[in-house]
């Protein structure tokens, strides 16, 4: 049995049923499960692939996209998600460490084509909605295929999915997740929502998250259930949907809720199909979970990371929501513990890093088997956050990852923006941190030593790291310094910058 298996059984069970909802089309489980055979044998037939081979994809949310991933399952291949925020040469160092070996993509994201005919030019083009220069388009692709793309050798124990997450070493790390993990993450899923086939999901995150592909999505589709896609967020497109379309359960992450919340149309529209609204992605603010909770809309958490495919502890719809900043209880299929520096498990209300361990979790670090090591500890999954359990099991989220700055929900770490930094010949030293911020939870601000003589100006330097980053990387403010503060082994001493930061936006707002 593969992942796939299930679509092919929702399609026997109701193969009239609307599968996916997107932009006016309706895709039922028949043609869902059609389409995924066909997908599968042209990847097989027309290009070659077969089990371990790995297939990136660089779209906007579509139909397609969930398409590829249970092909990708069917043949015992892995999929590769890029993430369209991604500067192009983020996204060609991805498609070069995994060593794609086809490479699916949107017309809108072509620009990515010139770097890769050099970096990678034995990888196949494969074109959603255009004709590449050195491609087929992927209806040709499938109008191609015949025969069967079943695998003998595929099981629930293939690797499925590798989602690369920023480094803290300056380069993205891609967690590879087996087929059983998104099995298991979607019974956890199912538990926690109480989700039934007469559901109806609103996906609204972008698939190349764990959090959009996996808290609800595939777990709906592999329950039966249906689901409408956004190609992308807008909060006005959003809240029709809720009104027209009458979804039961959605995610949003917390940048999301304050621009629906925040939106003119807020207070005119329907919610009432909601039966719950999850979130998560950092520490929530219990205000904004006020604003579902005040117009009877059950609000969940759910902690995890790319790493746990993401579930891993979560509230449950029907059970306790009274504890504010809770992120909930271990999973269904999921164990998690409080432990030490040595791996010791700490009492009850004891502060500590949380580690997580269950067949949701990753079993490696894509050709990096020193970080592997450093993460798993004989099952265990060092998340590197810290946390308490209560004496009822719950757990607390008490800070996010050493110097992580999350902003619009999306992880930015100092380190990777300090390599760019550090490539422009006039800058010497730097360091990046995290500023509180009302929209965006937290932005980036960079402080930076110039070279002796410099006239380094800070506009120069954003320019700069936007040739190579994402825009949401790019510090919003950055200050020059002639001296950081550090520790005696000469590391830097990122908190003590954070409280510099505070104290110079107070002392401004008092003058």
């Amino acid at each position: 049995m593969d992942l796939c298996s299930l679509i092919d059984r929702n399609a026997a069970f109701a193969p009239d049923k609307t599968a996916i909802a997107f932009e006016g089309e309706r895709l039922s489980y028949a043609a869902f499960a059609a389409r995924i055979e066909h997908t599968a044998t042209a990847l097989k037939q027309e290009l070659g692939v077969g089990r371990g081979d790995r297939v990136a994809i660089l779209s906007l949310n579509r139909p397609d996209y969930l398409v590829l991933l249970y092909a990708c399952a069917r043949l015992g291949a892995i999929l590769v998600p890029l993430n369209w925020r991604l500067a192009v040469a983020e996204q060609l160092f991805i498609l070069t460490d995994a060593g794609a070996k086809v490479l699916v993509l949107e017309q809108v994201f072509e620009g990515v084509l010139s770097g890769l005919a050099r970096t990678a030019p034995g990888t196949a083009v494969v074109g959603l909605d255009f004709a590449p220069p050195r491609g087929t388009t992927f209806e040709s692709l499938l109008a191609r295929s015949d025969g069967s793309s079943r695998n003998p050798h595929t099981d629930l124990s293939c690797p499925l999915l590798i989602v690369y997450t920023s480094g803290t070493t300056g380069r993205p790390k891609g967690a590879v997740l087996r087929q059983e993990a998104l099995f298991w993450n979607g019974v956890m899923s199912q538990h926690m929502h109480n989700m039934t086939s007469d559901d109806h999901v609103l996906t609204v995150l972008p698939f190349f998250h764990v959090g959009g592909l996996n808290i609800q999505t595939t777990p709906a589709l592999q329950l039966g259930a249906t689901v409408t896609v956004h190609a992308r967020f807008t909060p006005d497109t959003a809240l029709t949907t809720i009104e027209q379309e009458r979804p039961t359960l959605t995610v949003m992450v917390p940048a999301i809720i304050q621009a629906v919340s925040e939106h003119p149309a807020w207070a005119a529209t329907d919610l009432t199909s909601l039966k719950a609204v999850a979130t998560g992605s950092t520490i929530v603010p219990p205000h904004l979970i006020e604003r579902f909770v005040a117009r009877d809309v059950p609000v969940l958490q759910v902690y995890g990371s790319t790493e746990t495919c993401p579930i891993a502890i979560y509230t449950r719809l029907g059970g306790d929501l009274s504890r504010m900043g809770s992120t909930g209880l271990a999973g269904l299929c999921c164990e998690a513990k409080i432990i030490d520096q040595a791996g010791n498990e700490l009492p009850a209300g004891t502060p500590g890093e949380i580690a997580v361990r269950g067949p949701n979790v990753f079993f490696e670090y894509w050709g990096n088997a020193d970080a592997t090591r450093d993460a798993l500890h004989d099952g265990w999954y060092r998340t590197g956050d810290i946390g308490l359990c209560d004496a009822d099991g719950y757990f607390w989220v008490r800070d996010r990852k050493k110097n992580l700055i999350i902003s619009g929900g999306e992880n930015v770490y100092p380190a990777e923006v300090e390599r760019v930094l550090l490539e422009h010949p006039d800058v010497s030293e730097c360091a990046v941190i995290g500023r509180p911020d009302p929209r965006w939870d937290e932005v980036p601000i960079a402080y930076v030593i110039r070279r002796s003589g410099s006239r380094l100006e800070a506009d120069e330097l954003k320019t700069h790291i936007q040739t190579q980053l994402a825009r949401y990387k790019v510090p919003r403010d950055i200050v020059f310094v002639t001296d950081l503060p550090r520790t005696a082994l000469g590391k830097v001493q990122h908190f003590l910058l954070k409280q510099l930061d505070a104290q110079s936006r107070a002392q401004g707002e008092a003058s």
